[in-house]
């Protein structure tokens, strides 16, 4: 669609940013430039591209807070910037902690550009480089990359490193579109040295950041205020693999859980069983995520160069809607301070719908200290995923008819739910957009980006033999919790039924959070129930932070007599195997036969295949990225993983692959089934598979 110019101010007023109109003419730059990064230490960003625009970024810190400054912003063709296509000017100010966005509108589709900022003195930021979409009914294959989960506090950014190597010495066809970042962008709990002086599994711990306002909770600190948020997000920016990635690629962003706070919900923090009510750090959150990405999302205030927070009060929470969702003023306040969600399209392949898992979902019945009860030392990790089932759907189960009480072993536990909603993560109203937008897209592909996974992770405990450990004492498989949409599943169901319903086909995943690699079908239920997919989904390893299987290497027993479930010592290998990626994907009888006879084709040979019939990979232990290539016929997830990055690579190709690995999908038809094919092309993965 063609903006007229009006239209065009107006959205830039709306998204908090300056408004440049490029031009069909060329010129060369006659702004006196010289390079000065040194003066814009975040370095430079784009994001959120259209077929026609691209939203630029940079921070200039001054020191004199009472000071507003203009840098001029230009784009052109060429990073010598001979061919300029637009040219206007910014403002940067203390309240938005000197950092300025512009929206760049009238370029050309499907075209690649470079862009600067540059002060009235002529000392420029570094030279960036930025791409559009490709028109609407423009049939070229769209590829992007897809990663979550970076954590400076004691990783490397390798991943940024290699996906760059690769990206640049690709064909023009081939280079990445751009860069869909699913959250976990920085870790707002930090330990300082002294915290941990022994450092976190074979990790040290960087000293990143000092909180000035912040708080500690058990050996690690939180931030309580703006400024508290913002000091991260610089120490981040100050990677120079994460500046030169953004540098790089247009990024398209969307906040998980670490953005605001680790077990947080709605705007309450979690710490020690009890909820905390913070709607002043989640509008502080906010407010700093805002000023540090240039993305398409309205301020409430439609400032056009600040943020403007609302005034909020924390205030305990007590009602909530049969959505799950708090009425007390401030809390609504607070979430309505910034809404994330929003559709992007490139070309006629790629629609991608981005929603926000965090902001409007209900309390997890899992976090709860009732559930304890169905946990035990003896079956670590493990859930019965009956009680998941009736837990999740409170009042809604069985036709609203849910049991009283929930069978555990020898006991009838209660159930705690029986008179609550469903569990909720989208929350109503964005649930019914969300499905508005699939019902309404006419791309090839409709990716939905979800910053959490919606594979089911589960296990078959009730196929343990007899006498290793005590009877499983649920009823038959076990989950393993999670939170996310593997566990919601009335309003996965929903969803999932609505796909179906409505014909929606190229219905794909992608996903963060879970510090591991998966790809599978998509089916709202698996057996003994009916198994239907819909789709196809992916979840993208960790950048940096660390997973389940290193957490396992250092703190899983010994002893414990189901060690061999999740870690195999006979690997081979100076660290024990990820056993639990074979327990997920073919079950407890395929890892016991390993510990056996260390054979993997025997191994695999026992799988049960009712466990997972929706896996087709799983690692979880992987980092690394996934890059996703969209056309007319097929789409393929390749899985990018490298070694465990515990240090910055001293190479410039970030370092030596675990492997490389592509899913390709075809594109299938009303009433078909999704199929999924994979191909090893470098490495290996052998309890992945």
């Amino acid at each position: 669609m063609q903006l007229t110019r009006r239209q065009f101010l107006a959205m830039a007023a709306a998204f908090g940013a300056a408004a440049i109109v490029g031009t069909p003419l060329h010129a060369r730059s006659r702004v006196p430039w010289r390079e000065r990064r040194d003066l814009y230490p975040e370095g430079v960003a784009s994001g959120d591209p259209t077929a026609d625009g691209v939203m630029l970024w940079t921070r200039y810190p001054l020191k004199d807070p009472g000071k507003v400054a203009a840098l001029n912003v230009e784009v052109a063709e060429d990073p010598a910037f001979q061919r300029v296509v637009a040219h206007g000017v910014a403002r940067v100010s203390s309240a938005a902690d000197w950092t300025c966005r512009a929206l760049i509108g009238g370029l050309k589709p499907a075209h690649e550009y470079w862009y600067r900022f540059t002060d009235a003195e002529g000392n420029g930021s570094r030279v960036g480089r930025t791409l559009t979409a490709p028109a609407e009914g423009d049939n070229r294959p769209v590829r992007f990359a897809f990663v979550s989960c970076q954590n400076a506090n004691f990783g490397a950014q390798n991943a940024y490193r290699r996906m760059i190597f690769e990206d640049e010495r690709a064909a023009p066809g081939d280079r990445l579109g751009f860069v869909l970042h699913l959250g976990d962008f920085i870790y707002e709990i930090v330990w300082y040295p002294e915290d941990r002086s022994k450092g976190m599994y074979d990790r040290r711990i960087r000293d990143i950041v000092r909180y000035a306002h912040g708080e500690k909770i058990a050996d690690f600190h939180i931030p309580t205020t703006v400024d508290d948020y913002r000091a991260v997000y610089h120490a981040y920016l100050h990677d120079p693999d994460i500046q030169d990635a953004r540098a790089r690629f247009p990024f398209v962003a969307m906040w998980d859980n670490h953005e605001f706070s680790w077990q947080g919900w709605q705007s309450q923090q979690r710490f020690d069983g009890k909820n905390y009510a913070r709607q002043t750090r989640k509008v502080a959150a906010n407010q700093a995520w805002f000023e540090v990405h240039p993305a398409r999302i309205k301020t409430p205030s439609g400032s056009r160069d600040q943020f403007n927070p609302p005034r909020v009060v924390d205030t305990p929470i007590d009602h909530f809607d049969d959505a799950g969702m708090g009425q007390e003023p401030n809390n609504l306040a607070a979430l309505a301070s910034l809404t994330g969600y929003r559709t992007l399209r490139w070309g006629a392949n790629v629609d991608l719908i981005i929603t926000d898992q965090r902001s409007y979902r209900s309390e997890d019945p899992l976090d709860l200290a009732e559930a304890d009860a169905f946990t035990a030392k003896e079956f670590p990790q493990l859930v019965p995923q009956e009680a998941q089932e009736i837990l999740d759907a409170g009042r809604s189960y069985n036709q609203g008819k849910p049991p009283a009480t929930i069978r555990w072993g020898d006991q009838d536990l209660p159930n705690f739910t029986r008179d609550k909603p469903r569990k909720v993560i989208l929350g109503a109203t964005q649930q019914a957009w969300f499905l508005q937008q699939l019902k309404a897209s006419k791309a090839t592909w409709k990716i939905w980006g979800n910053t959490t996974a919606t594979l089911d992770m589960r296990a078959d405990p009730q196929n343990l033999p007899t006498g290793l450990t005590k009877p499983w004492p649920g009823a038959g498989y076990a989950g393993f919790g999670g939170g996310d949409h593997s566990s919601a599943y009335v309003e996965r169901a929903e969803i999932y039924d609505f796909v179906e319903r409505e014909g929606i086909t190229g219905f794909a995943t992608v996903a963060g959070d879970r510090h591991s690699f998966w790809a599978g079908l998509a089916a709202k239920a698996l057996p003994p129930q009916k198994f239907e997919p819909v789709g196809v989904a992916f979840v993208v390893g960790s950048i940096s932070a660390p997973g389940m299987v290193e957490a396992m290497e250092h703190n899983f027993a010994k002893e414990h007599p189901l060690r061999p479930l999740f870690l195999a010592d006979n690997a081979g290998t100076a660290k024990p195997g990820p056993a639990v990626n074979m327990l997920l994907h073919h079950g407890v009888r395929s890892c016991l036969e390993y510990a056996k006879s260390a054979d993997m084709a025997k191994a695999r040979a026992a799988s049960n295949p009712d466990n997972a019939p929706h896996v087709s990979f799983v690692d979880m232990g992987g980092h690394g990225y996934a890059v996703v290539k969209a056309s007319r016929d097929a789409l393929e997830t390749e899985f990018v993983c490298i070694q465990r990055p515990i240090e910055r690579a001293s190479g410039n190709d970030g370092g030596p692959l675990r492997y490389r690995v592509v899913h390709r999908t075809p594109a299938w038809k009303k009433g078909e089934r999704p199929k999924m094919e994979q191909r090893m092309l470098e490495g290996n993965a052998p309890f992945s598979v």
